[in-house]
C-alpha cells in the first residue's frame, strides 16, 4: 500500500540547481523543506511537483516522463507536470505543484501553490447525467465531469455498499491483514456532496428507456437523461455443483465478499480455492499470509498460461509452491460438502473454507432489454458510444475495439475501467478524441508483483529478458512480428517505456526496447 514516508533527500530545491544540471525529461528528485519535489526540464521551461504519487505512494522519480506529463512506476498513474493534475488513473487526487525562478543560471522551487487554472468550458454541456453502476468506471466518470468543467446535474447510481472502492485491494493486502479498512473507498459520500453530484445507494437500476430517454430503479423511481453511461460492470461466476451455496464458500468480488473471507479464516484451518485466476491465486497468497493451508484447484494445466504463457505460468505457480501452497491442476469440483470439497476423479480435500474465482461475467441484462448491440458485453465505438442515442459504455460491460490489432476486446482490469469512464465522461462532453489507452494491470503474490501492460489475446512469439529464477525479467509478447503486450518484474521503467511506445503505435521503439533488454 502507501510508501512510508522518508527524510528529505536530494538537492534543496529552495536553494536551487544549475540549469545545465537538468537533463531534458529526466526526473530529479529533491526537497522543499520536507517535502519530496520532483523537478523536469522540458525545452526551456521546467516544472516542480509533488514526487509522491497519491495512489500508493509510489516514487515519481523512477517514473517516464512522456511529453509533459510523469508516470508512476508503480500502477501508471499519470500527472500534469505543470498543474500537478492526476490525468490518468489509478490516481484520482492530484500532487503539489511548485512555483519557479530562474535567478541567473539557477532555477530556485518555491513554496507549493494551487495551479491558477480557469474553469474548463466543454464542447457540448447536457442537461443531466445518469450513471448506472458506481464501481472504478462509474465513480472515474462522476469526478471527471466535474473536473472537465460540467456543471449540470450529475445522479451516479449504485448497487454494492458501501460504494466505490479499490477493488484491486479486495484479494491483495486487505484480504491479507496488511491494508487498513479506512484505506479500501475510493471517495465517500462527502465528496460526492461536495462535488454535487447525487450518489444514489441501495436502489438499483431496473430497466432503460432509450427513446423516452429514462431509467427505471429498482424502487420505481425514474430517472430522465439527457446522457447516460452504462457502467454495470461484471458478476463472477458462481460454481454450479451440489454444496456451491453452502454458508462456508464465498465469491470475491465486493468488500462485502473480501470481508466475508477474512471473518471465515478467522476460525478456518484448510481453504480450498476454486480457479487458478488471478483472483483466485491473490486470495490464495492472501490466505497463506493468513497462515491457513492452502489448496488451489484448477481445470488448466499450468496457471494463467492464456495471459502469461507456460513459462510464467509455472514461475507463478512455483513462486506459490514455495509459500505452501498446493495445487491440484487439471481438475475441478464435483460437490462440496460441510468439511470437503470432491473433486472430478473423485478424491477428497478437506475444507473449513472455500474460495470461487472461476471468472465473471459482463453484466449485460439492462442494456439487452433496451435493445442495444450486445456481444459479450455492450458494444461501443472508439468513443465509447453504444448503439443507442446519448448512451456510453465503460469499464467490464464494454466491448470496444482494440486500436492496436483491430479486434473487438472487453478488458477486465480496474484501471482500464477507470480510464474508460474518463474517457466516457470527455466524450460526452463533445471530445472527439480516441479512446486508445493502453491497457494496464498489476497482480499481486506476496512480495512480487507482476505488470503487464497493453492485451495479447494470442501470440506466436515469446521474448523473455532477465531471469524469471530472480524475479527479474521482461516478456516482450508478439504476434506476427509486432508486440502486443510486455510483463515485467522488477523492470518498472521497461514496462512504462513499453506503454509510451504502445500507445504511440511506434513499432521501432517497441523493437529497440526488445533489443536493449536482450
Amino acid at each position: 500500500m502507501a510508501g512510508e514516508p522518508e527524510g528529505p533527500s536530494g538537492p534543496d530545491l529552495e536553494q536551487g540547481v544549475a540549469w545545465s544540471s537538468l537533463r531534458e525529461g529526466v526526473p530529479l528528485a529533491g526537497h522543499v523543506g520536507n517535502d519530496a519535489v520532483l523537478l523536469v526540464r522540458r525545452g526551456d521551461e521546467a516544472f516542480a511537483i509533488g514526487a509522491t504519487c497519491t495512489h500508493y505512494g509510489g516514487p515519481l522519480a523512477e517514473g517516464l516522463v512522456v511529453g509533459e506529463t510523469v508516470r508512476c512506476p508503480w500502477h501508471h498513474a499519470c500527472f500534469s507536470l505543470r498543474t500537478g493534475e492526476p490525468l490518468g488513473a489509478p490516481a484520482l487526487n492530484p500532487v503539489a505543484c511548485y512555483a519557479i525562478e530562474r535567478r541567473g543560471e539557477r532555477v530556485v522551487v518555491r513554496g507549493a501553490r494551487m495551479p491558477a487554472q480557469a474553469r474548463r468550458q466543454p464542447r457540448m454541456s447536457p442537461g443531466s447525467v445518469v450513471i448506472v453502476g458506481a464501481g472504478p468506471a462509474g465513480a472515474a466518470c462522476a469526478e471527471s465531469l466535474r473536473r472537465e468543467g460540467y456543471a449540470g446535474p450529475i445522479t451516479l447510481v449504485g448497487d454494492e455498499p458501501p460504494g466505490p472502492v479499490d477493488r484491486p485491494n479486495l484479494s491483495k493486502d486487505y484480504l491479507a491483514g496488511s491494508a487498513q479498512p479506512e484505506w479500501i473507498p475510493l471517495r465517500g459520500p462527502e465528496f460526492y456532496a461536495e462535488q454535487e453530484i447525487t450518489f444514489l445507494l441501495g436502489d438499483p437500476a431496473r430497466a432503460l428507456d432509450p427513446a423516452a430517454r429514462s431509467i427505471a430503479l429498482e424502487s420505481g423511481r425514474r430517472l430522465a437523461y439527457a446522457a447516460a453511461v452504462l457502467a454495470t460492470g461484471a458478476a463472477p461466476r458462481r460454481l454450479d455443483v451440489p454444496g456451491a451455496e453452502l454458508p462456508h464458500v464465498h465469491l470475491l468480488r465486493t468488500l462485502g465478499d473480501s470481508d466475508a473471507i477474512i471473518a471465515r479464516a478467522a476460525s478456518a484451518r484448510r481453504a480450498v480455492v476454486v480457479g487458478a485466476s488471478f483472483i483466485g491465486l491473490e486470495a490464495a497468497a492472501a490466505l497463506r499470509q493468513r497462515e491457513l493451508d492452502v489448496t488451489v484447484v484448477g481445470r488448466e494445466a499450468v496457471p494463467l498460461a492464456r495471459v502469461f504463457g507456460e513459462e510464467i505460468g509455472r514461475a507463478v505457480q512455483s513462486l506459490h509452491e514455495q509459500h505452501g501452497v498446493a495445487f491440484r491442476l487439471g481438475r475441478s469440483p464435483r460437490s462440496i460438502g460441510a468439511d470437503e470439497l470432491v473433486l472430478d476423479d473423485g478424491s477428497r480435500l478437506p475444507a473449513d473454507l472455500v474460495v470461487v474465482g472461476v471468472g465473471v461475467a459482463p453484466r449485460v441484462e439492462l442494456a439487452r432489454a433496451a435493445g442495444l448491440a450486445v456481444d459479450d458485453g455492450i458494444v461501443v465505438d472508439e468513443r465509447l458510444r453504444t448503439s443507442a442515442p446519448d448512451v456510453w459504455a465503460a469499464g467490464d460491460v464494454a466491448r470496444h475495439r482494440d486500436p492496436r490489432t483491430g479486434e473487438r476486446v472487453r478488458i477486465e482490469h480496474f484501471v482500464v475501467a477507470e480510464r474508460q469512464g474518463q474517457a466516457a465522461a470527455r466524450a460526452l462532453l463533445g471530445d472527439e478524441r480516441r479512446y486508445v489507452d493502453v491497457p494496464f494491470f498489476w497482480s499481486q503474490h506476496y512480495d512480487v508483483s507482476f505488470s503487464y501492460v497493453g492485451h495479447a489475446a494470442t501470440w506466436d512469439r515469446i521474448d523473455t529478458r532477465g531471469s524469471l529464477d530472480a524475479r527479474d525479467f521482461a516478456a516482450f509478447y508478439s504476434k506476427a512480428g509486432r508486440v502486443l503486450a510486455v510483463v515485467t518484474v522488477g523492470r518498472d521503467r521497461v514496462g512504462l517505456r513499453a506503454e509510451a511506445a504502445l500507445e504511440a503505435g511506434d513499432d521501432e521503439a517497441l523493437a529497440a526496447l526488445l533489443a536493449a533488454e536482450a
